[in-house]
This record gives structure tokens, sequence and C-alpha cells, in this order.
């Protein structure tokens, strides 16, 4: 019964929230460190040409006569085209006095050495990226520093990072929904490990309390440890009630006995009808609790022995003409007769003592309700399945009392005046449960009730 079940939140969402959760943040950082370190590649390429370009501009300047003289490559500009067609700016500076380019470039502080500085700024609306070198020439009089700055628009590295960006959102994209499918997926194996034990817990039978074998992972050691010794203790438990229950019916079958033989020998002697009648009574309740003690003894036994079966090949047919011979005495003393019939193979793998005492309730049950001068019909045939019928020309059972009947102390309504304990049909029924049959109980067209154990 889940109902009674507290529930706080399902596992299986948590820890598919965990593990998508993760891969998001992830995917995110991914991302972010990615997109970072392309963009710092392509910056570094992008300066080296920079640097390039200064380099082979300083390296055309000379001096002569005093004068500083620059013979501009055409090289140091054009390694610079970009498919995106980035703008180019220069500024050449002799000791900080603007001798040709730009102004307002990024110029070196006095004192700066033969490298290359950057930067990035804003030149004429635009960012650009300024690559700065400076150079000593020495002359006749005094050393002169020239100092060159190269700048060039970021359309082509914008281009080349948004494109980077593009694909690495994709690929992060792609791995959240790779690595969410995989959280569900590991999910669903985890929580299939629980999934697996609940329904061999709910496979199991009322009278299966025995250790779970089956392997599981170490994190559910503690789990089925705990469900191991709940159920070794309810199976102990169990025992020790139907022990109590058999030792108990066995000691009152000696005292009933005795008191039932006593009470007979009296009724013999007396000859007042009004103590007559009261020893008849008693009689009839000795009588009762007699086969009331005798049946709990046999529900005890069947209990045991259900668990464990000591299967062997049983001919039921044989086995129920043991048990007609058996039952014909007490049958004839109620001018009732048991015919069996068989003729067909009915060779079961079971256990002969839980049949038999299935097989002898069933036909003490007709016994019972058996009108004089009829007979008992007790039919084994194997057609679709193996299966023994007991009829009787009784009363039938109750129609709206049918499903109930095979239950624990559980009597029909029409059982007034005739002494049981409402076991009998309880005791046929698990032992058929036990050999992986069942028990059906109908009415016959023709009046009677015909009890079927089918295998």
């Amino acid at each position: 019964m889940t109902e009674d079940v507290l529930v706080s939140g399902s596992l299986r969402n948590r820890l598919a929230m965990i593990l998508t959760g993760g891969a998001a943040v992830l995917a995110i950082v991914i991302f972010v460190v990615v997109r970072g370190y392309a963009a710092q590649i392509a910056q570094e390429g992008q300066d080296n040409i920079l640097s390039a370009s200064v380099s082979s501009i300083l390296d055309a300047a000379v001096l002569r006569d005093g004068m500083v003289e620059l013979d501009f490559p055409y090289a140091s500009l054009s390694m610079l085209s970009t498919a995106a067609d980035d703008r180019v700016f220069y500024a050449i500076y002799e000791d900080g006095v603007l001798l040709s380019g730009y102004a307002g470039l990024d110029m070196p502080q006095p004192g700066q050495t033969d490298e290359k500085t950057f930067a990035s700024l804003q030149y004429d609306g635009a960012t650009v990226r300024v690559a700065t070198g400076t150079r000593i020439l020495i002359g006749a009089d005094v050393p002169r520093q020239v100092s060159v700055s190269v700048a060039q628009t970021q359309d082509a590295l914008s281009e080349t990072l948004n494109r980077i960006s593009r694909n690495v959102a994709v690929f992060g994209a792609g791995f959240f929904a790779l690595s969410t499918a995989l959280s569900f997926w590991a999910t669903s194996t985890t929580i299939g490990q629980l999934s697996r034990l609940t329904n061999s817990v709910t496979r199991r039978g009322p009278q299966d309390l025995s250790p779970f074998r089956k392997p599981v992972p170490s994190e559910m050691v503690p789990l089925v440890g705990s469900l191991n010794s709940l159920m070794s203790r309810l199976d102990q438990s169990l025992k020790q009630s139907e022990d109590f229950i058999a030792e108990a019916a066995h000691r009152m079958r000696t005292p009933l006995a005795t008191v039932r033989s006593n009470a007979e020998a009296t009724f013999q002697r007396v000859e007042n009808p009004e103590n007559r009648n009261s020893l008849r009574s008693m009689m009839r309740a000795i009588d009762e609790c007699s086969r009331a003690a005798g049946q709990l003894l046999d529900h005890a036994m069947v209990t045991f022995r259900a668990e464990n079966l000591d299967r062997e090949t049983v001919d039921l047919e044989e086995m129920l003409r043991e048990l007609v011979l058996r039952m014909t005495p007490v049958a004839e003393l109620r001018d009732v007769a048991l015919h069996l019939e068989g003729g067909v193979p009915a060779l079961l793998t079971g256990d002969p003592v839980l049949l038999q005492n299935a097989f002898r309730n069933l036909i003490d049950n007709a016994l019972k309700y058996a009108p004089p001068d009829t007979t008992i019909v007790i039919r084994v045939h194997n057609d679709p399945t193996l299966a023994v019928d007991v009829l009787d020309r009784g009363p039938g059972f109750p129609p709206d009392e049918i499903d109930l009947l095979a239950g624990r102390f559980v009597r029909g309504s029409d059982t007034k005046g005739r002494i049981g304990s409402g076991l009998g049909l309880t005791i046929a029924q698990d032992v058929v449960l036990a050999h992986g049959g069942a028990l059906v109980l109908s009415n016959r067209s023709e009046g009677g009730a015909c009890a079927t154990l089918q295998f």
C-alpha cells in the first residue's frame, strides 16, 4: 500500500536535475574558455603581423647627412590586408616629432627599449590595435630616436571570433544535449536497480520471506541488508506463531478425544431425555473443537511445507484410490458412496503429503454436505490441464459468497447445523497455489457443488 507513504520529491528527477544542471554549467564554461582562448590566439596573430610591419618600416630608416631618411616599404602595409578590408593607420616620429602618417596614434614614451608595445584604443570612430616600436640611429652629432606606430581596425578579427563563437556555441549545445540524454539514461539505469528490487519484493507471495539474493550495487547493500533482516525477523515471528498453533492444536486433540469418549459412554448410560440432549450438544461441541484443532494442525503443516516442497513424482489416481478406500467407512456411516473416475495419465511432480491433505479436505468437505443415498464423484482428467474434481449432490455454494469461501475461517451462510472450522477450502487452496495451480469453486447445473484443483 503506497497511499500511506510520505513522498518528498522524486529521486529520479533530482538526479536528472543535478546532472543536467552540471552539464549546462560545464557547457557555459567550455564556451567562455574556448572563446577566450580563441580571442587570445587571434589577437596574438594580429599582433605578430603588426609587429612585423613595424619592424619592416624601422629597418628602412637610415641617418644621412644628419637627417632621418625612410624609404617606406610597400610590403609593410600590404601584409596587413584582410578579407574584411580593415583600415590601416601609421605614424612615424623622430624624437617625438611627427614625420609622416596619422597624428594621434599611440607613441612610445621616452626611454622605451626596442621591444614592441601593443595597445587597443579608439581612433577615427573605430577600435584599433596599435603596435609601436622604436629604433635609435647613431649619427655624427647626436643619436636620433625613430618611433613607428602601425594600427589596424579589428573587423576581420571580430568576424573570426564571431564564427568561432558560433561554432563553439553549436558544440556546447550539442554537448549539453548529449549530456542531458546521458543524464536521463544514467538516472534511469540507477533507479532501475531500485525498481528491480521493488518488483522482486512485490512478486513474492505472502509466505516467501527468504533473503534477497540477487546482486545489487554497493550503495544498495545497506538497504537490502536491512530488508533481509526485517524478513528474517518476520519469518521467525511467523514460525513461532505457527509452532504455537500446531502445538496447541496437538495438545488439544488428546484431551478432547478423552472427553468425547467419556461423554459418549455417559450418553449410553443416561436415560433422562434432558440429560441426553445436553450430552448430545456436548459431543457435538467436542467434535467441532476436535475438527478445528485437526484442521489448524493441518494448516500449520501446509504453511511450513509450502515454502520448501518435498517434490517427487506422484500418481494422482493411485493416491486418490488409496484415499477413497480409507474414507469409505466414514462415508458409509453417512449413507454416501465415494466413486473415483480416472483412467488418464495423472502424473504430477509435487509434495505427496500436501496433495493428500488437500484432497482429503475436499472429500471431507463434500461428505458434510452430501445428502444420504448420494454419490460423491472424484474425477481425474487432463483436458486441457491436469485437474481433480470433487463433485457432490449437496446444496452447492452460495453464489454471492463463492469468491470468499476459500478464506481463512470463512464459512458459507448455509452451514448452520454442520460441524466445521472454515479451513478446509483454505488448506486446499494453499496446497494448489504452492504447486502453481488454482482452486476453482462452482455449482453444478444438475445440483450440487464442484471443487476443482487445477495443476
